[in-house]
Order: structure tokens, then C-alpha cells, then sequence
């Protein structure tokens, strides 16, 4: 809109303090006319618009009134001629002015608003101005619940009086008047106007009567005196009196049934100025006139006015209890109902409000025995019209609305079969939210000495106000599902379908009520809390809590986990100290110990870290709590001081101790840590030392929650005396077992592993109970060990830090491995594998050893005959032999203790049988590593060692056999470690010349069937058997260990294979498809494994038959072969095994597989790239390569004989200086595996 010019006596720029008296925001809006010409240049509409805006601080808003004081002081004919315009607009400058001084606390605005509001209604000189004021007066004072609030009203009326003599005269001729006319009524005119009144036929003299008795009514006496009349009538009615005389009751019953609204409301108004006096001394006679019926039919009409005088009027009505038992409110709450249902959509404030009013008033007054709501359909449209009252956008309105909502969930009220929990949720819902919606309006704060920061104040004091009315609606719920849980026809809909689905249930009423005050009720609390702490609201609010333990039992344990977590112990006992010392408070008190019990009781019921507790032990710490909690209302720091007493302590001191330490440990194993761990620990230390020094021995559950606050709150640099950890032993002494003391944690542990006096007698069984619950976190660690995860869990990170700082304790690891239950054994295994492989630079190999090989020894000495029977956690500790042997470095000596084990080891291996592969595999795996991960030297001793064991050679030659056997074959697993095991022995002996005590027979027919067939998906396996046939072929089949026998009878041999004897041409081709066919799978250590063994075979028939070597190098399928390897992309050849095979061919002059052509491509590829990238397996393998052309004189000219020098002088250093494989000891699939043995 267009803003008009300023008004010509608008001030200048400049002009402070006039300019403060004007509205800026509004003042360019108002017409000049009610602008005062003359300084102070006041605006009175800006005044009107300015003093009841809340956003205006209390200093402008006395500026103002100030400025139009001395302007009426000054000038004040202009000021009246100001105000004397629109006598509409002076009654609403003075109504304002009066609710600013019965709002404003500031005693200076006070005075100013009764200084003003003298003068205006003194210089006005108008009957009707002072009409208002009184009327506004006599308001105000109706309506003030102490004198101290009516202070500023009366003080204005005593100034009034004094500035206006008359009014004094007035008053009291009024009142004099009042009682003169009393005295003439009680003698003569009483009958006279009732029955005026009762006779009347004109609407005219019915109003007039109505009138003048709406005015007597006013006076008490007069309703004394016309209430007394009407009981003698009605009680002489039934006897004989004069006729024609009728009482007031009945009159005004009349006038109700009239078809005129306006003699309706007139009558409603004159019962409720009757009633107001004294409901009840008045009531019982308009309930015997049965009056309440018809104010219920009049509820129903569509006049505001006569619903709103029939709700005053039942509202008093419902003051007596005759009102009820006399089923009143059974008739009428129908009426009620449809009623709330109707005014809910009508745009008047005032009439929702009496309407709630008179709704919970019934609510909350009906009797029990007498059932209110006949039908559960009515109960649910009652439940709807309060839903939709709560969330009126008007707070007054959905205030009403919550208090009519507590009362309406009482049992008697919703008895009415089906119960409707679904619509109780919806209901329920409906209130939270809105409460939730109040309570996160932002607070406008700001500094004081401004109206919004008393606006503010006022704020939280209606929340706290709407809050509590919503927790209690949300504990009348609870109560109800409560007493429900004992009703089995309210347990669930009884016409609900079988096959539906169940929501209309009590369980899943209870369960909403669980979550509801999870997601709704506790963070609305806790927000208020923020604010300010009500004691009749958190009373409430705890009550709420302890009734859902009961509501839902199932979920009771988990409920309270989170409340501890959410700091509830801290909350709790804050409030205790707060409000309960003495005896103040004594009901939040209750409610506090009563919640802390039923919490604590659930929390060591359902224990996260420790074992369940017995009946015994839960019913010492019942009473422990029972006694101890309703006499704790200290802060924190008294309750540490009390706690450190080591003065003599008695035993109810002594039990509210133990109280308060089952606190602190709750709270502390839940993360609540509301005080200091340095002074806690000072504070359980010197509880210790107490006990000790009595000789007293604690519950158990005191005595965990003593350790365990102890361990939590140590520092970590520092230690305990001496004196200390002899009390914690003592006690733990007289123990049956640790385990009903035990707190699962880590710095439990690192308690007991700390001190020598503690680990010596209880660290077995501490470990024992530390890995029994340690059962996620090593099961993640068994699923990513090979992936090398970097991240330990935080428990397991702090184990590995003790077994860092004190070794020794890894000897108590093997015990429990070999001691444990099997599952706990496996758990200790795999953190003892995960700590090795992680802690590189820790040398405990000579440690686990030693103490391996005693047990080792003790264990063959007791189960000799049968050592699968000794202990099922064998297994476990021949892996951590293993591992540890894995650690130790290439090219090592083995030392005494090396060869006791390898001795032990073979001895062990002896005494199974194949089938014992759980014993078997980790043995042979240790065995195998020990040969190849040592000097020659110490190689050629380790295998006299080892083949002086004829049982170890039998087990092996039993073994082997068992490979193509078709039942009981062992784990493929097995057969692998046992090939590649026999592999070495035969290579060991036949290099050292050994001396053999037993030899191996083996099948060579088996074995090439084995390679001509393999087994799916057993690439490893083959690979082992070709490292066997391999050794076998360098040594000519020589071996004095090592027997290859023919399979069964056979046919003379031809005389062109006794030759390669004693393998024939036919074995020799067929040996020769089966490693074409097995190179074709591309698995790389397989892979090798063919190359090896094809050179091998080559080497053997070339010292026998060259014809026959060269006709194997030159079969057409080679070429198929070579380029099939070769599929792989760029370069595909520049990988070792592809560089050997073609070395092959180039040597035994295969120029059909490998042309010149090609060669020199290859050579050309190679020249061309990146040397730099290749490992050193493949750097050999084409050193070796280029070798072979270079010796076969396959370079045609000389620009390529120029390429290979430059190739071999730019290779030669790297093949020489090149590092080796970075792991050449590996563990494939639980197999011990040496690349270089395979490859090379």
C-alpha cells in the first residue's frame, strides 16, 4: 500500500527523546488529527499501539507515559479535546492503561498508570468513563486469588474516592439501598415477584423480571434469603401450603423450557448468579428441580450464548455430588460429547475452553462404580473430540484439552468392550505432539529490564505448567494398561478376525506407550529440564518411568540400559539432593528411590558384562538398595567423602555404603561418569582398606562393583600399594570363583596381569573368563586375518599392550590353549596368531617353544599310544607351532630346541593315523617349514632327524596311497603337505647321501593316473605330486628313500621303452597331455610346477633317448599350448613360466613351435619394455631365455645380436642384484607351501 507524506508535526531527525514517544513502525499510518500540536509532540494513537506491545521494553513504554502525563500537566485542554474525540477510543485508552498496571510488576510504571488514569477520568467529567474503571475494578478483583495480586487495583480505587468525594456516597447508597430493598423483599415481596415471575405473559415483564432479578442477585443476602423461601415452598408442597406460591428453582426451571433463547439464557444466567455464592448450599435444590436435564438438552443448540450459559451452569452444577448420583451426567453425556464435537468447529475460544472445562470437571468427578460412557462407540467419539481439541492452535484451549484428556483415561472410563487401544494411540499421540510442538518454540530472550525477558520467564513457567498436565495424561495411560494387564477380556479386540493382524491389543498399546515415551516424553523432559526443574513435574515424569517396567516386562532390562546410559542414575540422584534433603519432598523422594531400585535391580538382572547373578545375590542387593536408597540425598562429592570413611562403620552405615557403590558402578558400566575417576578411586580404595581393616567380607556384587571401579579408574601410569592389592586378594581368596566377581573390560584385565601377587593366582582364570566373552571380536578376527585389516578392535588393542610389556604372560596363553574348552581355546589361538603377525619385532618364539615342547613331552609321555585322544586343543597349538616357525627368519640355524621339537613333533606324527588330519596337517606344516626355512646344513640334520622316524615314513607311504583311493581319502589338504613332505626327504636324502631306515614305496602308474585325472579344484595338489615327479626324474628314480613300484602285474616292456625304463613311451606321452592339459589352467604355482616338471622329463629322456626328448619338445600341440598361454594380452609372454617353457623349446630346436621369426619378436618385446617392473623370478627365467638363443645361434643378423647384448648387459646386474620374492614361505589354504621349492 502507499504510505502518505509525514504529517507536518512529525519531528525532526534528531529529536531523540520526542521521537521516542511515537511508534515508528505504525505512525506513518495514523491521521494527524490525533496528533498533539504542541511539544511533547505525543501521538495518541501511536500510545495505544505502543503500550500493550510485548516487543517494546518496560524504559520506552515509561517514557511515554511520562511524556503524556506532563503533557496532561502542561496542556490539558489539548490533551482532553485529544481523547474527547471518539468516546470509543477514550474506554479503550482507559481499559488499556488498567490491564497495563495489573500486568506490569514495575512499581514506577504503577504509579504512573494510576497518576494518568486519575487525571483522565478526573478532567473527562463523564458518568460513563467511570463506569468503565469500576467495572474493570470489580473485574479484576473477582478474579485476584490473594490480596497481594489486588494491591495496584486497590490503591487505584482509594485515589479515585479521594480525587472524586461523590463516588464514595455513591457506593455505599448503593449498598444501603441494596439492604433496605432486602428487608422489604424477606416481608412482603418475595411471594409476590416469584410468582410475578412464575404468571407473567408478556415476554416484556418476563425480561423485566429477569432483570431485576439478575441485579438482586448480586447480593448475597438476597440469595440467602430468596434460596430459603424456595426450600420452605418446596418442603410444604407435600403437605398442604397457600396456593399459588412456587420457588425460584422451578421459576427459573419455566423460563429453561420456554422456546426463547432469550428468557433461556437470562434463566441460565440467573442460576449461575445464584450458584456462584455457594455451590453447595445452592445446588442440591436445582438438581432435585432436575434443572441439569434440560441445561444437557439446551447443549445442543446452535445459539453460543445459550451453550455457553448452560456450560457455566453445569460447570457449578458439578461442584455437588448429587449431581452425579443422581445420573445426571449418565443422561447428559451424550449431549456433552456431540456438543464438544459441535463448538470444536465454531471460531470461539472462550466456549472450547468451558466446554473442556465442563467435560473434565465430569471426567474427573463420576463416580467409579457408576459407568459413564454406556457404549465403547461413544467413548471412541469422545476420544476423537478431545483429539481434536488438543490440537487447537490455541495453547488455552489444547491446555483444556490435555487435563479433560488425563481424566478421561480412567479404567471405568474405558471398560466399555472392545477397548480401543488404537484410538487411546492416536490420542496419545496427538497430545505429545502437541506438547512437543510447544515446548520447541524458541524463547525469545533478552536482557532485563525488557518485557520479553519476563515474557520469557512466563513462557517456561506454561510449559512447565502444559508439561506436567501431559505427564499426567501419559501416567494416567500407563495406569490404565497397568490395571488392564489383569483383565483378560481387555488383553485384545474380542471381534477381531483371527487371521488379522493383532495392533488392536494391549501388548501393542503397551509397546506404544514404551516408545512414545522414549521418542516423545524423555527429550521433552530433559529440554524443559534445561530451562528450569519443577519437582511436581519430574515426580510425575520418574512415576512414568518406573510404571513401564511393569508395562512391558519383556523390554524392561533394555529399557533401563538406555535410560542408565542417558546419565538417569546422575538425573536422579541430582534431584534427591536437590529437593529431598530432610524431609522435603518426601513423595519425589519415593518415586526417586522406587525408580533407582526397580533400574538397578533390572541392571543386574540382565547384566552386558558380567555373569547373570542368582536368586540369592538379587536378593541381597534388593535389600541393599531398599534400605540404602531412600536415605541418599547428598551431592556427589559428599557421597564420595562418605564413601571414603575409615573411621569404624556400623551396619546400616555400612549398608548405605554398599548402596552407593552399586551406584557408581552402574553408572560407570554404563558410561555415566559423573565424577571424578581420581577421586572415585581414592574413595573405593579407602572402602577396601575399611573392610579389611574390620574384617569384613562384602556381598559379591559390592565386591565386583569394588574391582571393577578400581581397574576403571587407576591411572594409567600409576599402581597400587601393597596394602591394597593384599586386601583385593584376601577377598578374592575366600571366592569359590573369580567368575561371580568378574566385570568384562580391559582394564580389569590389565588389573590382574599387572601385579605378580594377583597374576600368579588368579591370571589363568582371568584370561580364561576374558576370552570366554570375547566371542564377536575373534570371530571378526578369524573372517580378516588374510586381509590384513589394520584396525584392532579397542579390548583386543589393550591385550596386546599387556602381552607386549609382560611376555610371560603368553605362557598362560598356551596353557589355555591347551587346557581350555575347545571353543575358548580356538578364540585364544586366533588373538595369539593376530598378536604375532602384528608384533613382528616381539622375539617370543623361544618363549612359546620351550613351553610347547614341555607340554609336548608331557602330553607323549601320558597319551603315548594314542595322542588324538589327549586333548582336543592339540590342533590348536601345533598351528601356533607353525606360526611361530613361520615367523622366524630365512636362513637360520636351528638351534637344540628347534631339533628336540622336530624330534617330538615326528614322534607325535608317528603314533597317528592318516585319519587323525586334525593333528596331522599342522604338524606336517611345521615340519615342512623347519626344512626349508633353515641353512643346508642345518637342513641335512633336521632330515636325518626326521627320517630316522620309520613311523613317520610309514604314516607318510600310508598317506600317499591314500590319494587315489576312492574312500577315506583325507582332506585334500593333507595329501598335499604329505607329497611335498615326501619331496623333500627324497631330495634331502638323495643330496646328503642319508642314511634310510625305511623306505616309501609308491605306485608310479597311481601317480601319473593322479596327473593325468586330477581332482577338481585341487590345483595344489597336483602341483605337490608334480614337485614329487619332479624329484623324482632328476634323481633317474634312484632314490634309496623313495620306491616307485608298477601297479599290479604287468606285460613284458616293448624293447624301444627299456630304455626310459622305468616309465614307457605310452606313460611318457600320457604324462606329457596331462601337463599340456594342466598348463592350460593357468594357475600360476601350478603353472611353475608343469614347467619344472616338463624340463625335468626332457632332461631325463634327452640322457636316455634324445629321438624321443625331441619328438615330446616338437608335438604340434606344444604350439597350441604356447599360444594359448599367450592369450593373456601385450607382453603376455614376460611372465617365468612362459619364459621357461619357450627356453625349452628354443633348446631341444623345436623351430615348429618356436620359429626364428618369432623369437626375434619376442626378443624385440622384451628389448622394448620396462625391465624395472618385472619380479625376479621372471628376470632369471628371460636372462635364461635369452641365454638359450644367444648358445642355439637363433640371431640371423646382426642388428638383432646387438639388441640381446644391450638386453643382457642392461639385465645381467638386475638379475643379479634383484630382491628375492618378498614371502617365499606361505600358508595356501591351511597347506605349508616354499615357492622356491615348487618353482625352482
Amino acid at each position: 500500500m502507499a504510505v502518505r507524506e509525514p504529517a507536518a508535526g512529525l519531528p525532526r531527525p534528531g529529536r531523540d527523546e520526542e521521537a521516542a514517544l511515537l511508534f515508528e513502525r505504525a505512525h506513518y499510518r495514523h491521521d494527524p488529527r490525533w496528533l498533539l500540536p504542541v511539544p511533547p509532540r505525543l501521538c495518541l494513537a501511536c500510545a495505544l499501539e505502543l503500550l500493550p506491545e510485548p516487543s517494546v521494553s518496560l524504559v520506552r513504554k515509561k517514557h511515554v507515559l511520562s511524556g503524556f502525563r506532563d503533557a496532561l500537566m502542561r496542556h490539558a485542554s489539548l490533551v482532553m479535546q485529544l481523547v474527547a474525540q471518539d468516546q470509543r477510543v477514550c474506554i479503550h485508552f482507559i481499559s488499556m492503561l488498567f490491564g497495563l498496571l495489573c500486568n506490569v510488576e514495575d512499581g514506577s510504571i504503577t504509579d504512573l498508570c494510576i497518576e494518568v488514569l486519575i487525571q483522565l477520568t478526573t478532567q473527562l467529567k463523564l458518568e460513563q468513563t467511570i463506569h468503565c474503571l469500576l467495572y474493570e475494578c470489580h473485574k479484576e478483583l473477582c478474579n485476584m486469588p490473594s490480596m497481594r495480586g489486588s494491591l495496584a487495583t486497590l490503591t487505584l480505587l482509594g485515589k479515585l474516592v479521594d480525587a472524586i468525594p461523590a463516588l464514595a456516597d455513591k457506593l455505599v447508597m448503593e449498598h444501603i439501598a441494596a439492604e433496605m430493598l432486602l428487608g422489604h423483599f424477606r416481608e412482603k415481596l418475595c411471594p409476590l415477584f416469584l410468582s410475578t415471575m412464575d404468571g407473567a405473559q408478556t415476554k416484556e415483564l418476563k425480561i423485566n423480571c429477569l432483570g431485576l432479578l439478575r441485579q438482586l442477585l448480586k447480593y448475597d443476602l438476597f440469595v440467602s434469603m430468596i434460596m430459603n423461601k424456595s426450600a420452605l415452598v418446596e418442603s410444604t408442597e407435600s403437605v398442604e401450603g397457600p396456593p399459588g406460591e412456587t420457588s425460584l428453582p422451578l421459576v427459573l426451571k419455566k423460563l429453561l423450557l420456554s422456546r426463547d433463547e432469550t428468557l433461556q439464557v437470562a434463566s441460565a444466567h440467573c442460576i449461575t448468579a445464584v450458584l456462584v455464592h455457594s455451590p453447595a448450599k445452592h445446588a442440591p435444590a436445582f438438581i432435585h428441580a432436575d434443572i441439569p436435564e434440560f441445561l444437557f438438552e439446551h447443549l445442543s443448540s446452535s445459539s453460543e450464548v445459550l451453550v455457553w450459559s448452560s456450560y457455566n451452569c453445569l460447570i457449578l452444577l458439578a461442584e455437588e455430588p448429587l449431581f452425579f448420583s443422581k445420573c445426571h451426567t449418565v443422561y447428559g453425556i451424550e449431549s456433552v460429547v456431540r456438543s464438544l464435537q459441535g463448538i470444536l468447529r465454531m471460531n470461539n475460544t472462550e466456549l472450547h475452553k468451558q466446554g473442556l472445562l465442563l467435560f473434565t470437571q465430569i471426567l474427573t468427578r463420576q463416580p467409579e462404580e457408576i459407568k459413564l460412557f454406556p457404549s465403547s462407540a461413544l467413548c471412541r467419539d469422545a476420544g476423537r473430540a478431545l483429539q481434536e481439541a488438543v490440537n487447537s492452535p490455541v495453547l488455552e484451549v489444547a491446555a483444556e484439552a490435555v487435563k479433560a484428556i488425563s481424566a478421561f483415561l480412567r479404567k471405568d472410563h474405558q471398560s466399555a468392550l472392545p477397548v480401543l487401544y488404537k484410538e487411546l494411540q492416536a490420542l496419545l499421540k496427538a497430545m505429545l505432539s502437541r506438547c512437543a510442538d510447544f515446548s520447541q518454540i524458541p524463547l525469545n530472550w533478552r536482557p532485563l529490564g525488557h518485557a520479553s525477558s519476563r515474557d520469557s520467564e512466563k513462557t517456561i513457567l506454561r510449559r512447565g505448567s502444559f508439561l506436567l498436565s501431559t505427564l499426567e495424561g501419559f501416567r494416567n495411560a500407563c495406569r490404565l494398561a497397568v490395571e488392564f494387564q489383569s483383565e483378560p477380556s481387555a488383553q485384545e479386540n474380542p471381534f477381531t478376525a483371527p487371521s488379522a493382524e493383532k495392533e488392536d491389543t494391549l501388548e501393542a498399546f503397551s509397546e506404544f506407550l514404551l516408545s512414545a515415551c522414549d521418542s516423545l516424553c524423555i527429550p521433552m523432559v530433559m529440554r524443559y529440564s534445561e530451562q528450569a526443574t519443577h519437582p511436581a513435574l519430574m515426580e510425575v515424569f520418574l512415576s512414568v518411568l518406573h510404571s513401564l517396567f511393569v508395562i512391558v516386562p519383556h523390554m524392561k532390562e533394555e529399557f533401563s540400559k538406555k535410560l542408565a546410559a542417558s546419565s538417569f542414575i546422575q538425573l536422579t540422584l541430582e534431584l534427591k539432593a536437590r529437593f529431598c534433603s530432610g524431609l522435603s519432598h518426601s513423595a519425589l523422594n519415593q518415586v526417586c528411590s522406587s525408580f533407582l531400585y526397580y533400574m538397578c535391580i533390572n541392571l543386574l538382572s540382565a547384566p552386558e558384562k558380567t555373569g547373570p547373578p542368582s536368586q540369592e545375590e538379587l536378593s541381597a542387593v534388593s535389600e541393599i538398595l531398599q534400605h540404602g536408597l531412600p536415605q541418599i540425598s547428598s551431592r556427589s562429592p559428599e557421597s564420595l567423602a562418605f564413601l571414603s570413611d575409615r573411621q569404624y562403620v556400623e551396619g546400616a552405615t555400612r549398608q548405605r555404603q554398599y548402596c552407593i557403590l552399586l551406584l557408581f558402578y552402574l553408572a560407570y558400566i554404563h558410561e555415566d561418569r559423573f565424577v571424578s575417576e581420581a577421586e572415585l578411586f581414592m574413595a573405593v580404595r579407602s572402602f577396601l582398606l575399611s573392610l579389611q581393616d574390620q574384617g569384613e567380607c562384602p556381598p559379591l556384587v559390592v565386591f565386583r562393583a569394588s574391582i571393577y571401579l578400581l581397574a576403571i579408574c587407576q591411572d594409567k601410569d600409576g599402581a597400587l600399594d601393597e596394602a591394597v592389592v593384599g586386601a583385593i586378594r584376601k577377598l578374592l581368596e575366600g571366592i569359590p570363583d573369580l567368575h561371580l566377581v568378574y566385570t568384562h573390560h580391559p582394564l580389569l584385565l590389565r588389573l590382574f596381569l599387572l601385579y605378580p601377587e594377583l597374576m600368579s593366582r588368579f591370571g589363568h582364570r582371568v584370561l580364561e573368563l576374558w576370552f570366554s566373552w570375547e566371542e564377536s571380536i575373534c570371530e571378526e578376527l578369524d573372517d580378516v586375518a588374510s586381509a590384513g585389516q589394520p584396525t584392532l578392535p579397542a579390548s583386543l588393542a589393550a591385550l596386546f599392550h599387556m602381552l607386549r610389556s609382560s611376555p610371560s604372560t603368553l605362557l598362560i596363553l598356551l596353557d589355555l590353549i591347551y587346557s581350555s574348552p575347545v571353543d575358548t581355546a580356538r578364540k585364544v589361538l586366533i588373538v595369539l596368531r593376530t598378536f604375532l603377525r602384528r608384533n613382528e619385532d616381539v622375539q617370543v618364539g623361544g618363549l612359546i617353544r620351550g613351553h610347547f615342547l614341555l607340554i609336548l613331552q608331557h602330553l607323549l609321555v601320558e597319551h603315548g599310544s594314542s595322542p588324538s585322544e589327549a586333548s582336543g586343543n592339540l590342533p590348536l597349538l601345533l598351528s601356533l607351532l607353525s606360526l611361530v616357525q613361520l615367523r622366524n627368519e630365512s636362513e637360520q640355524e636351528l638351534d637344540s630346541m628347534a631339533m628336540k621339537l622336530l624330534h617330538q613333533v615326528s614322534k607325535l606324527c608317528g603314533k597317528c593315523s592318516p585319519t587323525d588330519t586334525d593333528i596331522l596337517q599342522p604338524s606336517f606344516n611345521f615340519l615342512y617349514w623347519s626344512l626349508h626355512q633353515t641353512t643346508l646344513g642345518s637342513q641335512k640334520r633336521a632330515a636325518a632327524v626326521l627320517l630316522s622316524s620309520t613311523a613317520l615314513i610309514e604314516l607318510l607311504e600310508k598317506t600317499l596311497a591314500l590319494t587315489w583311493a576312492e574312500e577315506g581319502s583325507p582332506r585334500t589338504e593333507l595329501l598335499c603337505s604329505a607329497w611335498l613332505l615326501t619331496a623333500s626327504f627324497s631330495a634331502q636324502q638323495h643330496d646328503g647321501n642319508l642314511q634310510v631306515h625305511q623306505t616309501l614305496s609308491v605306485e608310479l602308474d597311481q601317480v601319473l593316473k593322479a596327473l593325468s585325472f586330477p581332482k577338481k579344484k585341487a590345483a595344489l595338489l597336483s602341483a605337490a605330486i608334480l614337485r614329487f615327479l619332479r624329484t623324482a626324474l632328476q634323481q633317474s628314480f634312484s632314490s634309496a628313500l623313495v620306491a616307485l613300484l608298477p601297479s599290479g602285474t604287468q606285460p613284458p616292456p616293448a624293447p624301444e621303452d627299456t630304455v626310459l625304463a622305468p616309465l614307457g613311451t605310452s606313460q611318457v606321452l600320457s604324462l606329457v597331455i596331462g601337463l599340456q592339459n594342466l598348463l592350460v589352467q593357468k594357475d600360476p604355482l601350478l603353472s611353475h610346477a608343469c614347467v619344472g616338471c616338463l624340463e625335468a622329463l626332457l632332461d631325463y629322456l634327452h640322457a636316455r633317448s634324445p629321438d624321443v626328448a625331441l619328438h615330446v619338445a616338437s608335438q604340434p600341440w606344444n604350439r597350441f599350448l604356447l599360444f594359448t598361454l599367450l592369450d593373456a594380452g601385450e607382453n603376455s609372454f614376460l611372465r617365468a613360466e612362459i619364459l621357461r617353457l619357450m627356453t625349452l623349446f628354443v633348446r631341444f630346436r623345436s623351430s615348429s613351435i618356436l620359429s626364428r621369426e618369432e623369437v626375434g619378436h619376442v626378443l624385440q618385446g622384451a628389448a622394448l619394455a620396462d625391465l624395472s617392473t618385472l619380479s625376479s623370478t621372471t628376470l632369471q627365467a628371460l636372462r635364461g631365455f635369452f641365454l638359450q638363443v644367444q648358445s642355439m645361434g637363433l640371431l640371423a643378423d646382426h642388428s638383432m645380436a646387438q639388441t640381446l647384448q644391450a638386453s643382457l648387459e642392461g639385465l645381467s646386474p638386475r638379475a643379479s642384484t634383484a630382491q628375492p620374492p618378498l614371502q617365499d614361505m606361505i600358508c595356501l589354504g591351511g597347506v605349508a607351501v616354499s615357492l622356491s621349492h615348487i618353482r625352482d
